[in-house]
């Protein structure tokens, strides 16, 4: 099948009911938890009045991420992940229906709230590898990436949409109905889970002749040139060159500290990322998926140095929805590389490297970004961080082949080439 698909690849939605139902319910999920984002941040600070409460929201979101995120990979690989993910999910229900419930007593324990965000987060992290493996057993190879574009497009939606409905919610009717909307967005979710069929982890051979799988998520990675290629390009994309905790200085000495401008940095950013994921059937049909992914990240650096020299506020929201877009594309062609080249008994376990690699780098680049403004300046720490990463990334792109030559496994339709056998699927 030849035809060439310009705008947005819909071919997942019309092709895979379970997809279909997933989808609409991991939207939804999005969409609560980003309403609930706003309205704990909102309780947090009339509890406390200080940002030392805003900034324990991190610490109470963060370390349960990282923690039962590893822990969820072992399990994914363990039971049926359609299992895991139902039990998790509804978890992640009771929790709003907690915060929902506190919320509606006036309670004023801000240690209470924040363990009952610690405990959804915990939910959610324990089932977050499981269900990134949902798309590649639910879709052909060649829609994978396509699969991947809904999904980033709706949670980009999910990022502009959420924070201003729940700002809405809130000024009309308050926390608990902020609250309970995240609550009814994370029933679509559970009942999306339900219908899906049952997803048990792919007997090996060496599960079959008795041997003990690789145990380690990192261990195995770290054997796939290919695997550890894709998330170096991510790492160093993020670790050197995430510009969000500069944008408060950036607007502070080039325009004048106005909160509108500080708003629109973040939302040039969404706005470039939806725009990829909706001309993403541009990207999803490449097959050389490696290079894209190795093409986007640097571009993502040099835009975001392009935003540091930037003087006027309209090419630097310019920049910023560049880096924006080319965010998205490597995202989208990271996950299908990592999902479609990482054998399935493995997949919970790889994946919860990734989930980890994907909140840990974004943290300590922003951590990275700060203290270099502080010993120097905002618009140096981002050049310099920018054009690092860009450097990072032609550096991976030069010493791992396998990802540089990857490509996508063809359509059943299409007969396989012979450049399509990667080495990097080899155990070592």
């Amino acid at each position: 099948m030849n035809r060439r698909v310009r705008f947005l690849d819909t071919r997942p939605l019309l092709s895979s009911r379970p997809f279909r139902d997933l989808w609409i319910g991991t939207s939804a999920s999005q969409l609560g938890g980003q309403m609930a984002t706003v309205a704990v941040l909102a309780q947090v600070w009339d509890l406390t009045g200080s940002t030392v409460g805003t900034g324990a929201i991190g610490l109470a979101t963060g370390l349960p991420m990282v923690l039962f995120g590893l822990l969820g990979g072992t399990l994914a690989d363990s039971v049926d992940r359609r299992a895991l993910v139902r039990a998790t999910t509804a978890g992640q229900l009771l929790v709003a229906a907690g915060l929902c419930a506190q919320a509606a007593a006036g309670n004023r324990n801000v240690f209470l709230l924040l363990a009952l965000v610690a405990a959804g987060t915990a939910c959610g992290a324990l089932g977050a590898p499981a269900r990134r493996t949902f798309p590649v057993r639910l879709l052909p190879a060649d829609q994978v990436a396509a699969g991947l574009a809904l999904t980033n497009i709706s949670f980009q939606v999910a990022m502009l949409a959420g924070p201003a409905l729940a700002g809405l919610i809130i000024a009309r009717w308050d926390l608990p109905a902020a609250y309970a909307a995240q609550a009814v967005a994370t029933v679509a979710s559970v009942l999306a889970v339900i219908r899906l069929p049952a997803m048990k982890p792919e007997v090996t051979d060496a599960t079959v002749a008795g041997r003990r799988p690789e145990r380690g998520g990192w261990r195995i990675v770290l054997r796939r040139p290919t695997l550890w290629g894709s998330m170096a390009t991510d790492l160093s994309a993020t670790l050197l060159a995430m510009p969000i905790a500069l944008f408060p200085l950036v607007n502070e000495i080039r325009f004048g500290g106005n909160p509108q401008t500080l708003g629109l940095f973040l939302s040039a950013v969404a706005v470039g990322g939806i725009g990829a994921g909706l001309l993403s059937g541009t990207v999803t049909r490449l097959r050389r998926g490696g290079l894209v992914q190795l093409c986007a990240a640097a571009v993502w650096g040099l835009a975001l140095a392009g935003f540091g020299l930037a003087g006027p506020l309209w090419p630097a929201l310019g920049c910023l929805a560049v880096a924006g877009a080319a965010d998205t594309v490597s995202v989208i062609t990271r996950s299908a590389l990592v999902q479609l080249e990482t054998p399935d008994a493995y997949r919970g376990r790889v994946s919860s490297v990734e989930h980890v690699i994907g909140v840990a780098g974004p943290e300590l680049g922003n951590f990275r970004g700060g203290l270099m403004a502080s010993a120097t300046s905002a618009p140096f720490a981002l050049v310099t961080g920018g054009l690092s990463a860009a450097l990072a990334v032609a550096a991976v792109a030069a010493t791992n082949a396998s990802l540089r030559t990857y490509r996508t496994p063809p359509a059943p339709d299409e007969p396989a080439a012979p450049e399509t056998v990667d080495a990097a699927t080899a155990t070592g």
